[in-house]
């Protein structure tokens, strides 16, 4: 019993994390605020990340397996076109989310590495995941040597569709990049 207690409490507060740093930036978001948001006393934090950094990596972990999740998700479709338009899909439907607060992997990453670090690297790794993911589908389709680049081309787009979309608070020209984006994947 106690240690469901701490598992929930600990996932308490990357949730409130998560939700907090997707609206305020991880450098605006306090360790009080985490505590208050996840109903978890602030001495208690301490108990399960010792400083900011401690929670900083657990989002990161916590956000690229959200990612690794969904791509299970995704591989249980027949083709890999099919789970190339899935991506498109979920970026074109989470549009309002991403013009209110942006990307969520994309602001936190470039966030931490303003400030450089092990952070910053560690963040960079959830781009490396989402890149290898969408390589290994265009692999799959065929497009040989040309994957990396196919990869590298849609994750860009949809990261400049987000950067965008928040920047503009216009939910719409996400569905116009995805709309391109599946015709482009269609045409390949």
């Amino acid at each position: 019993m106690m240690k469901k207690s701490k598992i929930d409490k600990r996932a308490r507060l990357i949730e409130a994390a998560n939700k907090l740093v997707q609206q305020q930036g991880f450098n605006q978001t306090t360790l009080a605020d985490i505590a208050e948001e996840s109903k978890v006393p602030l001495g208690n934090v301490y108990y399960y990340f010792k400083t900011k950094d401690d929670i900083g990596h657990a989002l990161i972990e916590h956000r690229t397996e959200g990612v690794c999740s969904q791509f299970r998700e995704w591989d249980k479709l027949p083709d890999p076109r099919k789970r190339l338009l899935a991506v498109i899909k979920a970026v074109a439907n989470n549009r309002d989310i991403l013009a209110q607060s942006g990307c969520p992997i994309g602001s936190l990453s470039q966030e931490l590495h303003k400030d450089g670090g092990p952070m910053a690297d560690k963040a960079a790794g959830m781009f490396t995941v989402l890149l290898e993911w969408l390589e290994t589908q265009f692999r799959l389709l065929g497009t040989g040597r040309e994957s990396s680049s196919h990869a590298f081309h849609l994750l860009s787009a949809l990261q400049g569709a987000s950067l965008l979309t928040n920047a503009f608070n216009d939910p719409a020209l996400m569905l116009r990049e995805t709309a391109r984006l599946k015709q482009w994947v269609n045409s390949i």
